[in-house]
């Protein structure tokens, strides 16, 4: 069983930026479930197809993929505002508060850059997709902009939260890492 953390959801206090973006974050959350939903749904129907009913499916695997990457893609923001990604904490713990604050910030800076670029790379690959028209090489022939939309669409979404726990922080709304002053 795993431990509890003492981190908890961000905070937003009554700042309306702040409170827009966690609104939002949770939105995308209740996205990801309702794909991850459709996804078990499809899988199930596809089952009774084949085996039940001794029928072929067509789109059924492929639109389980897609619901699955882009559930992934969309609850990144819902994730980071509940703080569910990896977290190792043991630096954090071990340093004095001000110290703390700093690594925090580099951190979130840092984690802010790179999804700022894979959201940059993102919404070029799609609109590549967009603009020619791809279509997936199957007998469904999705048009590839669909599925690919949840790469800018989950990556911009988890900027907003990065940069939303950034300014709770710098605020002095939230606390570095989650974690209460020692």
């Amino acid at each position: 069983m795993a431990g509890h953390s003492a981190a908890v959801a961000s905070h937003t206090g009554r700042n309306p930026f702040l409170r827009f973006v966690a609104a939002l974050s949770t939105v995308a959350g209740w996205c990801s479930a309702a794909m991850i939903v459709a996804a078990v749904a499809i899988t199930c129907q596809m089952i009774v197809i084949r085996f039940v009913l001794n029928g072929s499916t067509i789109w059924q695997t492929e639109a389980v993929i897609y619901l699955a990457i882009a559930a992934t893609l969309i609850g990144l923001p819902y994730v980071q505002r509940l703080r569910g990604h990896v977290n190792v904490d043991l630096i954090p713990l071990m340093l004095a508060p001000r110290a703390r604050f700093g690594m925090a910030v580099v951190t979130l800076s840092l984690s802010i850059a790179m999804v700022a670029v894979m959201l940059w790379y993102g919404y070029d690959f799609w609109h590549l997709a967009y603009e020619r028209n791809w279509k997936s090489d199957t007998i469904w022939g999705v048009r590839l902009w669909i599925p690919y939309a949840a790469l800018p669409v989950g990556f911009a979404l988890y900027l907003l939260q990065l940069v939303a726990d950034l300014v709770a922080l710098i605020l002095r709304i939230d606390q570095p890492f989650g974690l209460e002053d020692s």
